[in-house]
């Protein structure tokens, strides 16, 4: 492509509502360009970047056997209404109706279209296993678009999901599919950890995502070096590390506690450590109030607690349900003479506490001096705080944990039956009995890996790509163009290349050559050939790596410069 025909509008300055680097620098490189919240034009430089992430995909997906299909973008309700996601879903969900007011939603994920697709096909064991994957738009109404394309209300995503006749065929392939993704990673030359991650609404019983190492990233990730790795929302806190206190325990005593509601508060109120405080939380699941206790330095993850209960619905209790369970104003709940009986949920970390403080249910007032099971006890005690910087990893029980940040570019689940059996999606085995199909759900953020590859492979000059996922692999810079000799070596070293089926960009532009490298810089161009009358003097041009400043610039032969190319991008 010679630049001077390409539609590349490269921009000095990013405009100021974007929020992070690759936003900044795919809008600034002429890669794409905001229309609205959350909504982006892919111009054709980003879109070439796109297919080639696609290319990867696309071939790791079919060698591990994946067959490729496309969905519709819209669902009818009636689907959505089967697997019980209509409601659940929540307001993230894009929902429309036609002509004949029949409802209808955007696709946010694809679980039930695939369920309906395969059950009215699959009737045998013989059928199985199976994969189908496509590539599709996905819609999402995020309440806050961000980061560019990195959480926008429109994305492209890749989701495969395959069907099995039994756990262990199931357990096979969820292998298969985390070593294609591992490749997939490798081939995109991300810094990335594979962690557990908890499974959220797509459902199912295990789940790993793929994260991608970035100082930026939205997710934070906890890991040991004896390999265990889990998104802060999934990492297990273990009921081992609270020591007993050997004070002796007292007798409860009722505090006036005046306008005084809050852990900091009352800590400075009493002149105690937050250790020493319970909270207790009041929340409603599925329109049921409960309880639920943590020690006053942790915070209660509502991940695990609602994967705990199995609710589909879980949030915060408003001041009139607290009243209602409690007797008393936010902020003095306790699990002792709750007005309302409602289930108690403790964390591990509030058994040992002794003499502790805790919510009168009473305005204005605490207890201190509670001790468990001596003066209250909880209906079910498990692990249901978030992970802090201090914990021990949970695999090895030795070393603490280690956090970073990461951009999840991938998640894959074991689904089980969750859809089959919602759905009836049902297969015979040898022996005639209709069984539930098993699934498994494999989803990568293909719009997102371009985001996440600039997130980690930027510099000051510009983005920095990867040769697999880089919109041109080559950029041939021409000094001046207008000579002759110039123009006749570049040309003739651009058709070479071309006729290898490289992807190189010429820059043809009348321009001085400051723009031009800064232009290519920008861009991401891995490798760029400079061609100026000094350098053709002595039968050569100037090859540069794009990734690695530390080595200058090389001087080499003309008549080198397509091995010189080939080496580099190992083509074989």
């Amino acid at each position: 492509m010679y630049f001077s025909k390409a539609f590349i509008p490269t921009l000095k300055e990013a405009p100021s509502d974007l929020d992070n680097i690759s936003a900044k620098l795919m809008v600034r490189s002429g890669m794409i360009r905001k229309l609205g919240s959350g909504l982006f034009e892919m111009l054709p430089l980003g879109l070439k970047t796109l297919n080639n992430v696609i290319k990867i995909i696309r071939e790791e997906m079919d060698f591990i056997d994946g067959q490729e299909v496309k969905l519709p973008l819209i669902l009818p309700k009636e689907l959505w209404i089967e697997t019980g996601r209509w409601n659940v879903y929540g307001k993230e969900l894009f929902r429309l109706k036609d002509r004949k007011n029949a409802e209808f939603c955007l696709a946010p994920t694809a679980e039930e279209a695939i369920t309906d697709l395969t059950r009215s096909f699959i009737k045998s064991y013989r059928q199985l296993p199976i994969m189908l994957y496509q590539f599709g738009i996905k819609f999402r109404d995020e309440i806050r678009p961000r980061f560019g394309i990195m959480r926008a209300r429109e994305f492209l995503m890749k989701d495969a999901y395959s069907f099995h006749a039994t756990e262990s065929d199931l357990e096979a392939y969820y292998k298969r599919v985390y070593e294609a993704y591992e490749k997939i990673c490798k081939r995109c030359d991300f810094k990335y950890r594979v962690v557990e991650a908890a499974s959220g609404a797509i459902g199912g019983n295990f789940s790993h995502e793929f994260m991608v190492l970035a100082d930026t990233g939205e997710e934070e990730i906890a890991w040991c070096n004896c390999g265990y790795g889990a998104n802060s929302e999934k990492a297990e806190c273990l009921d081992t590390v609270y020591e007993k206190s050997n004070e002796e325990q007292q007798d409860m005593q009722v505090i006036d506690t005046p306008n005084v509601g809050t852990i900091e508060d009352v800590s400075k109120f009493l002149n105690s450590s937050a250790q020493k405080f319970i909270k207790t939380i009041i929340y409603v699941a599925d329109k049921n109030p409960i309880a639920v206790l943590v020690r006053g330095d942790y915070e209660i993850n509502e991940i695990k607690l609602q994967s705990l209960i199995g609710c589909g619905e879980l949030e915060l209790a408003n001041q009139e349900v607290v009243e209602e369970v409690t007797g008393a104003k936010v902020g003095f709940a306790g699990p002792i003479n709750l007005k309302k009986q409602v289930k108690i949920y403790a964390d591990y970390s509030v058994i040992n506490v002794v003499n502790g403080v805790v919510g009168a249910n009473k305005t204005d007032a605490h207890i201190k001096n509670v001790n468990y099971n001596k003066d209250y006890k909880a209906d079910v005690v498990a692990d249901l705080r978030k992970v802090v910087h201090g914990d021990i990893c949970p695999k090895c029980k030795k070393a603490k944990l280690q956090f970073s940040r990461g951009i999840e570019i991938g998640h894959i689940f074991k689904l089980g039956t969750k859809y089959s059996k919602s759905m009836k999606a049902t297969y015979l085995d040898a022996g005639g009995k209709e069984n539930l199909i098993i699934m498994g759900c494999y989803g990568i953020g293909v719009t997102r890996i371009i985001a996440a590859t600039i997130e980690q492979s930027y510099d000051e000059n510009g983005i920095v790509w990867p040769v697999e996922i880089a919109p041109f692999k080559i950029s041939i810079v021409p000094v001046d163009f207008k000579d002759d000799k110039t123009k006749e070596v570049a040309e003739t070293i651009y058709k070479q290349l071309r006729d290898l089926k490289i992807e190189v960009l010429l820059d043809d532009r009348d321009e001085r050559a400051g723009i031009k490298f800064k232009d290519a810089d920008l861009i991401g161009i891995p490798f760029r050939i400079t061609i100026s009358k000094k350098t053709l003097a002595d039968g050569a041009v100037e090859f540069k790596n794009r990734k690695d400043d530390k080595s200058g610039v090389k001087l080499i032969k003309i008549e080198d410069v397509v091995a010189t190319v080939v080496k580099e991008l190992k083509i074989v």
